[in-house]
């Protein structure tokens, strides 16, 4: 089989969920298809080289325009073309992949999510045309809604609102152009369906690497050689320029943290993640540390008294807690933060909303060893049989098969 792999961002740093989900089922095809990974590089970055991973037939670097010029915002706001979908598409880029699909004929195409959209009709076009699986890392105009919800500007507001509706008219085109979809979540796919009932969807949940975070990476100590803090942090790990988990970590440290330092002072919160808004460098105290960009996550895990998770807006599945939970690290997580995970309250996490909640979760685990071990031991074992990624990669392969096995039964039924 012959497969492309279209991704909204480039292939590596392994620094956010997209890339890693990315990176780890592509990975997982590899071993059983041939694929040609297409990336999206972003001004400033430098194209991969096929040697960065010589598994793929090849690496195909695409690039993504300026986000957000003032052309893309007018045209967005009077429509039809949602601003985040005008934001990844340029013409040179759609005129290389034209190329790549005429010289490789590829059996099937993944493409990642609604950003990328605008290049179906070079897709479609295709001779012979590829079988579609669009890949649903969240349902954009969801996300676009609650950032709507939360944020104080009336003017971002207002933009945000209007993105939301034209998302949604994207996002039912995709459903009826494309032969399949994948989601995160099962409370995902319900939603996609209510929007257009006779779509092809099926859930690929995101994964970790079981076997990664349980493994001897997780002995040092991120802090430095005092390792007085060493099972004393509370730890937040995400994508620190992305507006869920920066309105997560600045409600969490204005309206929970001061409580929880107040009542453990030995606690201290440590945010690790790359490209810290100016908002989350702010934070930064005696109590607070904000890491930026690190190289290995699983020393912090090591760390880590807990993992908390306190986001009110955002969707898919979050890889934040798998990650964890292969480390057998405890998580304190809100409702919508452990959205699309199949955990059970006290079994693999806590489950907290509100400050008082989350302060309590934080006081039960500090009182209760057997509560940590609880926790540790339910979400390794969920990880370990739910979210690998070896299993979730196989699943997705025979999706393309059967994609595969229908085109081909077409055929033979036009001849």
């Amino acid at each position: 089989m012959r497969l492309l792999y279209f991704a909204a961002h480039q292939m590596f740093p392994l620094t956010s969920g997209n890339r890693l989900r990315d990176y780890h089922l592509s990975r997982q095809l590899v071993r059983r298809a041939s694929v040609t990974f297409v990336e999206t590089c972003h001004e400033g970055e430098q194209p991969s080289s096929q040697s960065a991973d010589s598994s793929y037939d090849s690496i195909v670097s695409l690039s993504k325009p300026t986000g957000y010029k003032l052309g893309n915002i007018l045209r967005g706001l009077v429509g039809p073309t949602p601003i985040p979908v005008l934001n990844y598409f340029e013409p040179q880029s759609e005129n290389l992949l034209a190329n790549v699909l005429a010289d490789r004929r590829f059996d099937t195409l993944q493409i990642e999510g609604i950003h990328l959209s605008r290049y179906l009709r070079v897709i479609n076009t295709a001779a012979p045309r590829p079988r579609i699986l669009a890949d649903w890392h969240n349902i954009e105009s969801e996300l676009m809604w609650r950032y709507s919800e939360h944020t104080p500007s009336w003017s971002k507001r207002l933009v945000a609102k209007r993105t939301a509706r034209l998302l949604e008219k994207a996002e039912l085109q995709l459903l009826n152009k494309c032969d399949a979809h994948t989601v995160v979540s099962e409370r995902e796919k319900r939603k996609l369906l209510a929007l257009c009932p006779s779509a092809n969807v099926h859930v690929v949940p995101n994964g970790v690497d079981t076997e990664h975070f349980a493994s001897s990476g997780l002995a040092a100590n991120p802090l430095g050689s005092n390792s007085e803090n060493s099972g004393h942090n509370l730890i937040y790990v995400g994508s620190m320029d992305y507006h869920a988990n920066i309105d997560a970590v600045v409600w969490f440290a204005r309206d929970v943290w001061p409580e929880i330092a107040k009542r453990h002072p030995k606690l201290k919160f440590v945010i690790v993640g790359r490209n810290p808004s100016e908002q989350i460098r702010r934070l930064e105290s005696e109590s607070i540390r904000v890491t930026g960009t690190v190289a290995d996550v699983r020393p912090f895990y090591a760390s880590a008294f807990a993992v908390v998770v306190p986001l009110r807006v955002g969707g898919g599945t979050r890889l934040k807690i798998l990650e964890a939970m292969a480390a057998g690290v405890p998580v304190v997580t809100t409702h919508l933060g452990a959205e699309g995970i199949s955990a059970e309250d006290r079994v693999h996490a806590l489950f907290a909303d509100t400050p008082r909640e989350i302060i309590d979760a934080v006081d039960q685990l500090y009182r209760s060893a057997q509560l940590r071990q609880c926790l540790a031991d339910g979400g390794k074992n969920l990880v370990a049989e739910c979210y690998d990624w070896a299993a979730l990669g196989e699943n997705l392969y025979r999706l393309h098969a059967s994609l595969l096995a229908s085109k081909s039964q077409n055929q033979a039924g036009l001849n």
